[in-house]
């Protein structure tokens, strides 16, 4: 398993109620369903590093669409 970096995050008390209530919704601890909204908004974004080897470069923004190629 991948090395965790631990962070401190602040959220207001309704945020933090509301996150514990949907991670017990989903089975997940608070901490895993942080992790799980955080990783999914990043894929969403275009901006999740590819899971590639560790000497393959990060891929930082997303990659052109045939659509956005074409003149």
């Amino acid at each position: 398993m991948a090395e965790r970096k631990p962070f401190l995050l602040r959220l207001d008390p309704a945020t933090h109620v509301a996150l514990e209530r949907w991670s017990a919704d989903e089975l997940r601890s608070l901490n895993s369903q942080i992790e799980y909204l955080l990783r999914r908004a990043l894929q969403e974004a275009g901006r999740l590093p590819r899971p590639a080897s560790d000497d393959a470069p990060l891929q930082s923004s997303p990659q052109p669409t045939a659509e956005a190629t074409k003149p």
